[in-house]
């Protein structure tokens, strides 16, 4: 594989830096690029930001507000964001139900959801994990049955990202309890947050925080031209969608930038006569850090140049398990060097120190979501490896 730039896509690459840099709010970067909470309207003002400059989708089709790039500009474009500490467009949107919509929705479909979908006029939820069907989804109990020119929704969906700031859910629901396999009778449905029936109750997680939600469904009503595609159809809407999360879930530039930042905090610890830094157990964690890194980028670049056609590549269940995996390993960097810091209180301490061990304990979450690293140990046993 060629992993040097050639001088066009030098010259692309320093393009998109210059953006980011002149046009992305310098508050809203230093926010992320630091790990503070950021607000629902510094996502909005970004995404809008990206949009108005053809920067928010590209990966969709060209005539809903996509880019005729190839895969390694795609590839540049994603990591120059995360490496200046772009929020990145809502992945619920821009990755998740916007290229679902884009490949299996109806021309009207496309028309209603797309445009809105892409400059964040829609904020998605998505609907799929259930107190009994998280990473076994396909056991999923939600049902939806047809009434006429309308499904009725009666179910439960559990850990909902950003129910609390969302206008619409994506959801996959029972639509024939007889199928022969229980992925055979899944369907997705699309509906507003507000519509009669619909009950968003927010979980509070082990840092503290309330971004996941319950959803209660009871009788909630759905025009029939709200379905996804056909009908029985959506487990393989759900595979395409999740393939697309997972190889965004790695998060390589983000880790980079993070890991960078670590570095540096570790350069201010005090440690006998040096700094953290310098010492030599702590050099060598840091190291193989950076050199797991860069594997996994090698990897994450392969994924991307066999994915041309937007055909699910199984290896992204490689970048989903590493990545999330090393996610981990940075945030528990942050909270070794902050050390009794991590836990302080006091005014006087430092923000990020303050900060990691809630980052720490909120990551716990990265080798769940997206189709738990089990799972994903399972796919690639069977779909690479052939075992």
């Amino acid at each position: 594989m060629q992993l040097a730039l050639t001088e066009d896509e030098l010259a692309f690459r320093d393009e998109l830096r210059a953006f980011f840099r002149d046009e992305i709010p310098a508050d809203i970067r230093n926010r992320a690029r630091h790990m503070a909470e950021l607000s629902k309207d510094d996502i909005v003002t970004t995404q809008r930001i990206l949009h108005a400059h053809g920067l928010a989708v590209p990966n969709w089709p060209v005539e809903w507000g996509g880019r005729d790039w190839t895969p390694i500009q795609r590839h540049i474009w994603h990591d120059e964001m995360q490496l200046a500490s772009v929020p990145e467009p809502l992945t619920f949107n821009a990755n998740m139900i916007g290229p679902v919509i884009a490949q299996f929705g109806s021309q009207e479909m496309k028309q209603r959801f797309l445009p809105a979908t892409a400059n964040l006029d829609i904020w998605w939820c998505q609907g799929f994990s259930e107190p009994d069907a998280g990473s076994d989804l396909a056991s999923l109990r939600t049902v939806a049955v047809r009434d006429g020119d309308e499904y009725v929704i009666n179910g439960q969906k559990t850990w909902t990202t950003a129910a609390q700031s969302a206008d619409w859910m994506f959801c996959l629901a029972r639509t024939d309890p007889d199928a022969p396999k229980k992925q055979a009778g899944i369907s997705m449905l699309l509906f507003p947050l507000d519509s009669p029936g619909v009950t968003v109750r927010p979980i509070e997680l082990i840092d503290g925080g309330f971004e996941v939600n319950e959803v209660f469904l009871e009788n909630v009503r759905v025009p029939a031209d709200q379905l996804v595609g056909a009908e029985n159809q959506g487990w393989t809407y759900a595979k395409f969608l999740l393939g697309n999360e997972r190889t965004g879930i790695a998060a390589v530039g983000q880790t980079k930038v993070r890991l960078w930042l670590a570095k540096e905090y570790a350069k201010q610890t005090r440690l006998d006569t040096g700094t953290l830094l310098d010492d030599p157990v702590f050099a060598a964690r840091i190291a193989e850090l950076e050199n797991e890194l860069l594997a996994l980028e090698i990897v994450q670049m392969r994924v991307v140049a066999g994915s041309a056609d937007g055909a699910p590549n199984p290896v992204s269940s490689i970048l989903k398990l590493r990545g999330t995996e090393l996610q981990q390993a940075v945030t528990e960097l942050f909270v070794d060097i902050a050390g009794p810091e991590s836990l302080a209180a006091e005014a006087d301490t430092a923000d990020w120190a303050r900060r990691s061990t809630a980052t720490y304990l909120n990551y716990r979450k990265t080798s769940i979501y997206g189709g738990s690293n089990e799972v994903q140990r399972s796919i690639i046993a069977s779909t690479i490896l052939g075992l």
